[in-house]
């Protein structure tokens, strides 16, 4: 059963950006439309987004860009006005090296305070700028590569090839018992959180040569020993952390007996239906999950109360 929200835009998803894939070929018009005087810019500093006293986005037009920039990334078009994104130089070591212009916050912090839309921005352009400060060199001949498109791709001059950016597929799942459903697996990594009372829904990338569907069997079957039979789809979610989509789905177990990956997992355990609504809800003293900026908090919530 789908119970996918069809009305769910999650946290950086949701840019109403047309990244206007042709101007990015259009050398000319898309310089111009860097240096029109209606163009606006998002600033980055160590990738920290530029945020205004209400933690709005900070936009500043071209005659108010610091100098020298870094990077700076065209990510497109609204209401005819060009939107780019801007990195200043690392080497500033001020934590706020364009004064009272705006203030420099994490881009988690900041897309909690954010609409859906400027969230959305906030993803495309620091995984943009992430890129690029990732890849400065070819991997085939070493070579420096530049910026090209708008910075949709680097070029290198010294064997021609085109590097294109790359979006790593995290499959995260929310399984239940059973064909009826009345519990879930949650579990929780080693490291920080291993003694704390938070749990989420279990997850790992997708292997190359490997369908979403395997994926999540095999990630289920390695970090809990449960084998899933019926996987279906619910939902997805860019996380520009650096640049991965995570791809969101439930299934069904095909038996309930746990063995933990104890070197990946601090526990993983099954959990009934009204302790994990309780959770949702934040009236639960003994469980606590992720909050409704990650998708996981929507896996769960949707098994929780969707049927």
């Amino acid at each position: 059963m789908n119970i996918m929200d069809p009305t769910l835009v999650h946290t950086f998803a949701g840019n109403p950006l047309d990244r206007a894939q042709h101007l990015r070929k259009d050398t000319v018009a898309l310089e111009a439309l860097q240096h029109s005087d209606s163009s606006r810019f998002l600033l980055f500093h160590k990738l920290k987004v530029a945020t205004d006293s209400n933690g709005s986005l900070a936009w500043v037009s071209q005659e108010d860009l610091p100098w020298p920039l870094g990077q700076v990334v065209f990510l497109g078009i609204q209401n005819d006005q060009g939107h780019f994104a801007a990195s200043l130089k690392d080497d500033k070591e001020e934590d706020n090296p364009i004064g009272d212009v705006a203030a420099f916050t994490d881009c988690r912090q900041a897309a909690s305070g954010l609409d859906v839309a400027e969230a959305g921005i906030v993803s495309q352009a620091r995984a943009m700028l992430d890129w690029h400060q990732r890849n400065p060199y070819c991997a085939v001949c070493a070579q420096p590569s530049r910026a090209a498109r708008g910075g949709q791709v680097r070029h290198c001059d010294g064997c021609g090839k085109h590097i294109f950016p790359r979006t790593d597929p995290v499959a995260i799942m929310l399984i239940q018992d059973d064909a009826k459903g009345e519990r879930c697996l949650l579990g929780k990594s080693q490291g920080r959180i291993a003694d704390s009372n938070f749990y989420s829904a279990l997850a790992g990338f997708v292997d190359q040569g490997e369908s979403l569907e395997e994926a999540v069997r095999r990630e289920v079957m390695e970090e809990a020993g449960i084998a899933v039979g019926t996987v279906n789809y619910h939902s997805s979610q860019p996380w520009p952390f650096p640049s991965s989509l995570m791809i969101g789905c439930h299934g069904i177990a095909l038996h309930q007996d746990i063995v933990i990956d104890s070197e990946e997992m601090a526990d993983v355990a099954w959990f009934e239906r009204p302790a994990v609504q309780a959770a949702v809800r934040g009236e639960n003293p003994d469980l606590r999950i992720p909050g409704p900026g990650a998708i996981a908090h929507h896996l769960i919530k949707a098994w929780a109360f969707g049927q």
